[in-house]
């Protein structure tokens, strides 16, 4: 599987004293001594920024800098020594700030766009976020679909001030149970409270924590050598062994890999890739999954002779009443190797062995429209959107311009090899 882990340093804290009149900043910082993080956030283009003090670490690895090397202004403004929180704005209605960075020092904010000072800036925080106190712990931006809109989670102590983007409202809560967080720090999907050398992962929504923590940042968020890290010393997985299980994308444009028990996201490479237990997400599903396709604002998880439908609104809820059986929701009888539909339509091609089954979602009830056979005698997965059908096998995928064509077709299209861009494999 593929881990990323993540370079994180430590810089001195204001204050501590040095040896023979030493400048604070040629200490060398050691990153696995334990520190505490004064704000993460990514940028633009997916590079991390990892600040402590008036230092910052860009990106998974390297070494400490300055923080007014790259953002030169907050020095100008406040004689930078730290700053308080941090977050990439995520608002695609508004492209004027969408992807811009904004940075929290006492009572100001600024926004920074490729790393150049917004012009107006730096404000009054009550002037950009009103509602929001001054001298916050940590932010985070929360996209709409994993909270219900798109928001900024706000921390001060154990407060969290809920901001709605759009219409500027703030609602307060009160999370007793989550450690005071110094930063906080979205990462494909995943929700990161950090305090001490610790984190904690929390649902942006309930706040509530799922699983055994506070966890040691130093054996997931670094590389700290021996005594240190998690997985087992696992590589990253060779092109050559992926072996997809079910590929999709939902009405969010969320699109996910599926290989034995675990997922993958592909559409949010540039904040890196790794991959998760199924079970993170669609919290019924354990095992590996046949068949994954979405209709609507549902997903389908077919495994075994039962179908799963979940609602993809904010997180995957399981409908009421699921599982199903395959034959009483779908008029087809599992198991099932691949299933697709293409964009705007409403027939779902399903796939087993060496035929491909129409079935028309807007028909009642379900059943089989038509049967054809296609030129494989088994595939591992399926997948349409506007480029067309890609159908996988192993390492490779065979593209075609639609069903019909794939049905049609006598000769096999040129292999295609799966790629370390869309996957994060390795070659």
């Amino acid at each position: 599987f593929v881990f990323v882990f993540i370079l994180i340093c430590l810089y001195a804290p204001e204050g501590h004293s040095h040896p023979k009149g030493e400048d604070p900043h040629d200490a060398k910082p050691d990153r696995c001594k334990g520190i505490e993080f004064d704000a993460i956030t990514p940028d633009e283009k997916g590079n991390t920024f990892f600040f402590k003090g008036d230092h910052l670490w860009k990106g998974f690895s390297g070494p400490a800098e300055l923080s007014n090397n790259i953002f030169k202004e907050l020095d100008d403004y406040h004689h930078l020594g730290h700053v308080d929180a941090a977050f990439r704005m995520h608002h695609q209605d508004d492209l004027s700030v969408h992807d811009h960075i904004y940075f929290f020092l006492d009572d100001k904010v600024f926004s920074y766009y490729n790393y150049t000072l917004e012009q107006g800036y730096p404000v009054e925080i009550q002037q950009e976020f009103p509602g929001v106190p001054s001298n916050l712990d940590a932010a985070v931006e929360c996209p709409k679909g994993e909270c219900i809109t798109d928001s900024v989670l706000f921390f001060k102590g154990n407060e969290i001030y809920s901001f709605d983007i759009k219409t500027k409202s703030v609602k307060k809560k009160v999370w007793a149970h989550l450690p005071n967080c110094t930063s906080a720090f979205r990462w494909l999907e995943h929700y990161y409270c950090f305090h001490g050398y610790n984190f904690t992962r929390f649902h942006p929504v309930s706040g509530d924590v799922t699983g055994i923590y506070p966890k040691d940042a130093r054996n997931y968020f670094m590389r700290c050598g021996e005594g240190f890290g998690h997985g087992g010393g696992a590589r990253r997985q060779h092109c050559s062994e992926v072996k997809l299980n079910a590929i999709t994308t939902d009405d969010k444009g969320r699109s996910y890999a599926f290989q034995d028990a675990m997922y993958m996201r592909l559409d949010t490479h540039r904040d890196g890739s790794h991959h998760f237990p199924i079970s993170r997400l669609w919290k019924e599903i354990s095992v590996v999954v046949d068949a994954v396709f979405n209709y609507g604002d549902n997903m389908y998880i077919i495994q075994g002779d039962q179908v799963y439908i979940y609602k993809s609104a904010a997180h995957y809820t399981l409908i009421e009443g699921y599982p199903k059986p395959l034959k009483e929701e779908l008029g087809i009888d599992g198991p099932v190797d691949a299933a697709f539909l293409c964009p705007n339509q409403h027939v779902v091609n399903v796939i087993q062995g060496q035929k491909m089954y129409d079935i028309d979602l807007a028909a009642t009830p379900r059943a089989v429209k038509m049967e054809r056979p296609i030129p494989f005698p088994e595939i591992d997965a399926g997948f349409c959107d506007a480029d067309g059908v890609k159908v996988f096998i192993g390492p490779e995928y065979y593209s075609y311009q639609s069903p019909m064509i794939l049905a049609m077709g006598k000769i096999k299209p040129a292999p295609q090899k799966i790629s370390p861009e869309k996957f994060g494999c390795e070659e």
